[in-house]
């Protein structure tokens, strides 16, 4: 069985993406029998569809789990749906896209369920003590569009991960911030850490 594991590149203001770092890490690799593809994924708005479709027509794998960062979350966040929505908000993408309030698909379902087992692989983490949450919302920027791709165009099993900053992340956003005046700190969670995480969902999704 195989499994193609997708992060993105850094993108806004932030310098590194640990969902790059983790889909490097485990390119290669072998996971309880799974063998993983990693690959990483532009955010641009107009290419993530095709580059996923792509990578999925190159690698034929048995399922799909896609990587992002979400920097202001605090633990692993396993994401329950993908809304036809894209909507950059305030964080245009690599490109300078900005759509606003577009509709992915004009013709295409309003939403779709991810078809990895959400609550079971939240339960995985939390009871190897990682902190993890489920997510009912991807947002309405990359991260949601590359896992409303997966499900409309493909019958893999298919999910998203959003991680949280790493703590070299989140001192630079204290330094370039206002944490000497006592300001916030954002949330973060080493890579090693997060890497554990990945690991056992690539486990906990291959016997699903």
């Amino acid at each position: 069985m195989t499994v193609l594991l997708t992060g993105y590149e850094p993108f806004g203001e932030h310098e590194t993406n640990p969902s790059e770092r983790l889909a490097a890490r485990f390119d290669g690799r072998t996971i309880d029998g799974e063998a993983v593809i990693g690959r990483v994924l532009p955010v641009e708005f107009d290419r993530i569809e095709g580059e996923l479709l792509g990578m999925i027509d190159e690698v034929r794998p048995d399922r799909a789990l896609s990587m992002g960062l979400a920097a202001g979350r605090s633990a692993i966040s396993i994401e329950r749906v993908a809304i036809n929505v894209a909507d950059a908000g305030e964080t245009p993408d690599n490109d300078g896209t900005r759509p606003h309030d577009e509709r992915i698909d004009p013709d295409g379902p309003d939403a779709y369920f991810a078809t990895v087992p959400v609550v079971d692989c939240v339960e995985t983490l939390l009871n190897a003590g990682i902190p993890a949450r489920v997510s009912n919302t991807a947002g309405t920027h990359c991260c949601n569009r590359a896992l409303y791709a997966a499900r409309h165009h493909t019958d893999l099993p298919s999910g998203f991960v959003h991680l949280p900053r790493t703590p070299e992340q989140a001192a630079r956003n204290g330094i370039e911030g206002a944490a000497t005046s006592g300001g916030v700190v954002p949330p973060s969670m080493d890579l090693d850490r997060q890497e554990r995480a990945i690991e056992l969902l690539i486990a906990r999704i291959g016997v699903s």
